[in-house]
Formats: C-alpha cells, sequence, structure tokens
C-alpha cells in the first residue's frame, strides 16, 4: 500500500478537526497530531493553520504569471488572460471533493472567508497588470484594464461556485462559455460596427463537436 504524503495527511486532518470541532477551537497542534506528525513538520510545509486548507496559490501565481509572460502578441491582452484564468479553475476541479468542503467551511467561517476574498484580489491584480502593460499608456487604457480584470475573475467565480454546488457538471465547458462572453464585452467594433458577439476558441482536449456544441448554446442563450 502506498503511504499517503505528509502534506495530504495534514490537509485531511485539517478538514476533519475544522469540521467537527470548528476552525477557532482547532490547533497547529491538533492539525499535528491527528496527522500523526510533529508541529514542527506541519510548519515546514504550511505558514499556518489556514494555509492547511487552501491550495498552493503562490505556485499557481507563478505559473499563471508564467503563461502570461509566454503569451501570443497575436492574441488581444483579454484572450491571453482567459486562456490562463482556465488554469486556475482547472486546479480546482481537480482538488474535487477538497474543493467543496473548503468551499462550506469559507461560507461560514469569516477568517478563511477573508483569505479566500484576499487570494481572489492577487489575481485580479496580476491580470490587470499584465492587461495594462499590455495596452501600453493609452488614454483610459488604466481603467479598461481594471474593468477587463475584473470582468474575466467574475466569470471565472461563477463559474466555480455553480461547480462546487454540483449545478454544473462542465465547468471547462461553461468557463469557455463564459470567457467568450467576456471577450465580447470589450471586443473592438470593427469599423465601428458589431453583432455584439465575439467567439474564442481556447486550448482544449475535448471532442471538437463538444466544444461546437458548447459554443451553440453559448450563442442560444445570447440570442
Amino acid at each position: 500500500m502506498t503511504a499517503i504524503p505528509v502534506r495530504d495527511r495534514l490537509v485531511d486532518a485539517a478538514f476533519a478537526l475544522f469540521d467537527e470541532r470548528g476552525y477557532e477551537q482547532t490547533t497547529a497542534d491538533d492539525i499535528a497530531d491527528r496527522a500523526g506528525v510533529g508541529r514542527t513538520t506541519l510548519f515546514r510545509h504550511y505558514r499556518s493553520k489556514e494555509d492547511v486548507i487552501f491550495p498552493d496559490h503562490d505556485r499557481l501565481l507563478a505559473i499563471v504569471k508564467e503563461r502570461l509572460a509566454t503569451a501570443s502578441k497575436a492574441d488581444t491582452a483579454i484572450v491571453a488572460v482567459t486562456e490562463t484564468v482556465r488554469l486556475v479553475l482547472l486546479r480546482y476541479v481537480e482538488e474535487g471533493d477538497r474543493a467543496r468542503l473548503r468551499y462550506a467551511l469559507t461560507s461560514r467561517i469569516a477568517t478563511l472567508r477573508d483569505r479566500e476574498i484576499a487570494t481572489v484580489a492577487r489575481y485580479q491584480r496580476l491580470f490587470r497588470e499584465f492587461i495594462a502593460e499590455w495596452m501600453g499608456p493609452a488614454p483610459g487604457a488604466a481603467l479598461r484594464a481594471e474593468l477587463m480584470a475584473a470582468a474575466v475573475v467574475s466569470a471565472h467565480n461563477h463559474v466555480l461556485r455553480r461547480w462546487l454546488r454540483r449545478d454544473t457538471t462542465e465547468p471547462a465547458a461553461e468557463l469557455d462559455a463564459a470567457m467568450t462572453e467576456v471577450v465580447s464585452l470589450f471586443a473592438e467594433p470593427s469599423g465601428g460596427k458589431s453583432n455584439g458577439t465575439a467567439v474564442i476558441v481556447l486550448h482544449d482536449q475535448r471532442d471538437p463537436e463538444a466544444v461546437a456544441a458548447t459554443i451553440r448554446r453559448a450563442l442560444r442563450q445570447r440570442s
């Protein structure tokens, strides 16, 4: 039998104890004891007890930043950002029930909810700075970058919440449709006219017919 990694044991212990005793009543020592390790081992892996149940956002932010740095200049800034935000959603989806347990905890524990909000702000700031740099010092660029970043994060969070509540079984497909909506909000009209619809295709491993079906559903919802 394969041994469970220490980090995973600590995560399981924290989730269980927060649920059983409550966040405030659970100490770092309690988590370490439940996981069968010492306090020093816990703090070797995590900075605090709340860190234990959150993804490694420092690492994920670094991956997103690196992906943005290699974005094709053939794309627009908003398209580059919508492609990278998919990485964040898929990280939560990969966690499965752990992500849903965290959602339940952050919904009722203010300290954890504040931590989640602060983390979301870090992603939004990264996207805003990237878009602003891409656009350059054009008039109104700073405001436009702020609005674009906020729209991307809001759309991502909308889809993520739907998946966490089990309202959708196709979060990646819904995110693609949501990002198409976001891009259409900021698409530059051709010749001053626009039909109000923009379609983008993100890198996807699904069958092309499945992708096409998702786009058709999104377009029907707009009509």
